[in-house]
């Protein structure tokens, strides 16, 4: 026989198993045809209500079964004409036809409802049962006054109900009962049951929440009944490839009369068809025991005083139940017994070769795994043979290679609960604590559900696309050390953040926190980022973006990096409550106790250089290009990526912007020139001085600002530059030349030595389908890994750009430029504004770039005035607002601006800018329809009448700025579609489209005149 070709498992997808196709078909209500006095015995005496639902509960299974009465075949068809039944219990007394007849009547009026009978005599009803009511009672059963049989008879209902689909079309496991005695089939399947959910409980660690917990019950081995020859062999045929084994009685019915040998007859036929298959005869009489052996089964003498003890090791031991004991033939003895998955992982690495090969030939691990509802690597396993293999250490290599695989793959998408003694380094998102996972966090939950649920994971050879390992400290968390501490009152009252951060340093984290993050730092590698996760932060309409802070920590001893770590978890809380994050909270009516903070451990994507510690690239993309050049279109989006940590990118620094359709095409590439001058002459890196971090309001406590010069010697340039040779005046790809090095991510973009632009373009397309909304995303790239290894596109963030809902606006066709303050050609945004009433600007004529941090202090005290007045303005200013390079703009955070409705960017003769991509307030201005223009004068883009507003009588004036209070409200339109803006001087009204100055406005007809 040939071979098969093993799977190639770098590249193996597993199929996602959906547990909630399992077990359609339940059994919800029962209804008890029987008298009054025995329904009064089980009620009252039995209390079946109360014993069914302890039950359930205590075998941690959900939706337990009602239960209703009927006491008269009249009011049992009533009952079963007004409520839906799905199963009905009645009692048969064998002196007593009017129970047969009920059942008839029943069973012609609703044929799909099972019935099932219980009776004292079970002998002399099996005979009048086979002679007279063939068909018409489903179930038969003896009662001996134990309440339990009634969750066997619902379960054996249930598993019949659902057998076709769950068995034959999804791979659950099953057992085969053949067995005719009512006293033994009704005594043995309670118990049956109760190993079989008692297995299922014990598997649920398997389930990395409570939720996929309570999905693997669904996958639960289900037991079929057979009561003579015919059926047992029926069932067999058709649910043979997932049948653990079959439990058999030897003599019972056979070609319609009863056959001493039957079960033996059974057990032939299974051996000839399979070799190594689990059967137990279970006899009353003892001399069956030698055939049974002689068949090759196992053996049960039925009226053993154990032999219900009996019949459960004989189903933990031979139906992969239970613990898997990994047998040795050449030393007799069990080498290693392991409770799950990762244990099973573990033993694989030590056990014997002829271990390993003793169950492969067996097929033990496909049956063990399956058992425990391991579906997807269970049919991974199932589908090779030993026989594929080499030799044992080759299946070795190949099962825990496979399950290396598939842990990884389980906890994709997946939001696991964390459990500090069962963490390991397959678990890529965990929940800390029961709350909200906040806005930061859903949406890393939501990256990780959508990637798997595409398959883009792998989709990209030699890439893996993921979040990084990530762990959020739910809201729980917050809130318990918000209120043990009694913290609210005093940020409610301090207004110093300094001495905010240093009373949050002060407080200890909950012990039992402290003791999960110290499991996490166990398994992580790498350098940790500590990200606010606010449950206001990246929503739809108020996103908070870059509000409150993050830390990132490099990797230490444990007990130091304990301490790190939870003081950047205490500051990231702290920042909360921050001056500024004060001042967004009342500029978006929120309260401070609506202002709840999760908080993310992230590793961070990167490589340790030196004593720094960054990835090759950064990145933010968009879904819908604001700034579309020449061929590209705005729903093509635009990318702004990096070298270094993102911190550039968010503080508006020099970033590479391409389009993903059109990588190629850069205009900050277009000459040598601009190549030199316009590409990043600087990143950020993490210092791998654990002594660089120290508890602080400022998040780039411990990042280095590093130039290009000084990266040459980390050897990371070659993956992202190229070479200005300055003699020559071109620019040369990679570093292989003497020259100046220039940040164009040519190997990428114009060589496609990775795939990025193809990734984005998958990202941005299916998010922005996923969320049914333009998206931003936010990205970190490591290239540099060892030759053979994967190269990882790391998945940071995502969260909508909100559009705006008003119809897109338009310019005045009959317009002139000179009748406007400022016309721009390059607007964000989309409106109609005309209550705005106050304008104000940095005097151009004093500006000196380096007063920028002086003059964000006048901005944000103006900002203040005007929150306090509840009024909006128009602000305009040299350079970019929010740049984190003061010599490149003003260097303002969103809430010292909050209150700007129109934010402008003007270029000086000396000081030309490009319009802005990446700054941290860009979701608020979205968010808040705030305009944002982008115009050089100078160079004929747009149009900035300075000569007007200094004619104006200032209301207030200082060396930096100068505020006008218009006496009528100004017009500004921003044209979305077009990327074109105009504010209009005062007096200038738009009316049907029309643009009018106020000498005109005398001259319209009368409202109304026709």
């Amino acid at each position: 026989m040939s071979k098969k070709t093993l799977p190639n498992l770098k590249n193996y997808v597993f199929e996602d198993f959906r547990f909630e196709q399992l077990m359609q078909n339940r059994i919800n209500k029962v209804l008890i045809v029987c008298s009054n006095y025995d329904y009064y015995m089980l009620e009252e005496d039995g209390r079946i209500d109360e014993r069914i639902f302890n039950e359930y509960t205590a075998l941690n299974l959900r939706f337990p079964p009602t239960f209703l009465h009927a006491n008269s075949t009249k009011k049992a068809l009533k009952t079963l004409s007004s409520d839906k039944i799905d199963l009905v219990i009645t009692w048969l007394d064998i002196g007593s036809y009017k129970a047969f007849e009920t059942s008839l009547q029943l069973k012609k009026s609703f044929p799909n409802v099972p019935i099932a009978a219980l009776s004292h005599y079970s002998s002399e009803l099996r005979k009048k049962i086979l002679n007279e009511n063939a068909g018409i009672i489903d179930y038969v059963f003896h009662w001996n006054g134990n309440v339990d049989i009634f969750l066997a008879i619902i379960k054996l209902a249930e598993d019949k109900m659902n057998a076709d689909k769950d068995i034959n079309e999804i791979g659950v496991k099953a057992i085969l009962l053949v067995e005719d005695s009512l006293r033994f089939y009704s005594r043995y399947l309670p118990v049956m049951y109760k190993i079989i959910l008692k297995q299922t409980r014990s598997f649920m660690s398997e389930g990395l929440n409570e939720h996929r917990a309570m999905n693997l019950m669904r996958g639960r081995p289900k037991i079929l009944l057979a009561t003579n020859y015919e059926e047992g062999l029926a069932l067999f045929e058709k649910y043979q490839e997932n049948l653990l084994g079959v439990i058999s009685d030897v003599n019972y019915y056979k070609d319609k009369k009863r056959n001493p040998e039957a079960g033996f007859e059974l057990l032939k036929h299974v051996r000839n068809l399979v070799r190594y298959f689990p059967f137990l005869i279970q006899s009353s009489d003892k001399n069956n025991e030698a055939k049974a052996l002689e068949l090759k089964g196992k053996f049960l003498w039925k009226h053993s005083e154990t032999i219900e003890l009996e019949i459960k090791n004989y189903i933990t031991k031979y139906f992969s139940f239970g613990d898997f004991e990994f047998w040795d033939p050449k030393q007799h003895k069990v080498l290693a017994t392991v409770k799950d998955l990762n244990g099973f992982q573990k033993a694989l690495t030590i056990v014997t070769k002829e271990a390993i090969t003793y169950h492969a030939i067996r097929s033990e691990y496909s049956k063990w795994l399956r058992s425990r509802a391991l579906f997807p690597l269970a049919n991974l396993f199932h589908n090779v043979e030993y026989d594929d293999f080499q030799d044992a250490e080759e299946i070795r290599n190949f099962l825990i290679e496979a399950i290396k695989v598939y842990r990884i793959y389980r906890a994709r998408g997946v939001i696991s609960k964390f459990n500090k003694d069962k963490y390991d380094k397959y678990l890529g998102f965990a929940r800390i604590g029961d709350g909200a996972l906040g806005g930061k966090g859903r949406g890393l939950a939501f990256i990780d559900s959508f990637l798997k649920r595409n398959r883009l994971f792998k989709k990209y050879d030699d890439v893996i696309i993921s979040i990084p390992r990530t762990v959020v400290l739910s809201t729980e968390v917050f809130d318990e050390f918000m209120e043990e501490h009694k913290l609210f009152r005093f940020v409610a009252d301090c207004d110093d953040d300094d001495e905010i951060l240093k009373v949050f340093i002060s407080k200890p984290l909950p012990n039992w926190v402290k003791e999960d993050i110290k499991a996490f730092l166990k398994v992580t590698k790498h350098p940790i980022a500590v990200r606010s996760s606010s449950v206001l932060e990246d929503s739809h309409y108020q996103p908070f973006a870059g509000v409150f802070a993050t830390y990132m920590l490099p990797k230490t001893k444990s007990k130091r990096m304990l301490e790190m770590v939870s003081n950047a978890v205490k500051s990231v809380i702290a920042s909360a409550f921050f001056k500024n994050s004060k001042a967004y909270l009342k500029a978006t009516s929120h309260t401070l106790e609506e202002n709840r903070m999760a908080v993310i451990l992230q590793e961070i994507t990167g490589k340790q250089y030196g004593d720094v510690f960054y990835p090759n690239i950064s990145g933010v993309a968009r879904s819908i290009n604001f700034y579309p050049i020449g061929n590209e279109k705005p729903n093509e989006g635009i990318a702004s990526i990096a070298m270094g940590l993102g911190e550039i990118i968010v503080g508006g620094g020099k970033t590479l912007r391409f389009s993903p359709y059109h990588p190629k095409k850069i205009i900050q590439l277009s000459t040598p020139g601009s190549t030199q001058r316009d590409t990043q002459h600087y990143f950020y890196g993490l210092d791998m001085n654990p002594d660089s971090y120290m508890a602080s309001t400022s998040e780039s406590i411990n990042k280095k600002k590093i130039t290009i010069r000084q990266a040459e010697k980390h050897g990371s340039l070659k993956f992202v530059a190229s070479t200005y040779d300055l003699q020559n005046n071109i620019i040369r790809p990679g570093v292989m030349h003497d020259g100046l090095r220039v940040i164009t991510f040519d190997n990428i973009l114009k060589y496609g030595t990775f795939p990025l632009p193809e990734i984005l373009q998958e990202l941005l397309r299916v998010g922005q389908r996923e969320m049914r909304s333009p998206i931003e995303i936010e990205f970190a790239v490591k290239l540099d890994v060892p030759e053979g290894k994967p190269k990882h596109f790391s998945f940071l963030q995502i969260r909508p750009i909100v559009e705006s809902s008003k119809t897109l606006s338009k310019l005045p066709e009959n317009f002139d430029v000179a009748d406007t303050i400022i016309y721009s050609e390059a607007a964000l945004g989309n409106g109609k504004y005309e209550d705005i009433y106050d304008f104000v600007y940095v005097k151009p004529e004093t500006f000196n770039p380096a007063n920028t941090r002086q003059i964000s202090l006048a901005v944000e005290q103006m900002n203040k005035k005007f929150i306090e007045n509840k009024k909006k303005y128009i602000l305009v200013g040299p350079g970019r607002w929010g740049s984190s390079d003061p010599w490149l703009g003003i260097p303002v955070i969103w809430p010292q601006i909050s209150a700007a409705k129109v934010i402008v960017e003007a270029g000086l003769n000396d000081f030309r800018i490009d319009p802005s991509q990446g700054t941290h307030f860009f979701q608020n201005l979205t968010s808040f329809n705030v305009g944002y223009l982008t115009i050089n004068p100078f160079l004929n883009e747009g149009f900035f009448d300075v000569t007007y507003l200094n004619k104006q009588e200032a209301l207030y004036e200082d060396e930096f700025l100068r505020h006008i209070q218009f006496q009528s409200p100004l017009s500004v339109i921003i044209e979305g579609k077009n990327n074109k803006a105009a504010i209009f001087k005062e007096g200038y009204k738009i009316e049907n489209g029309q643009g009018l100055k106020e000498s005109e406005l005398d001259e319209l007809p009368p409202e109304g005149f026709m």
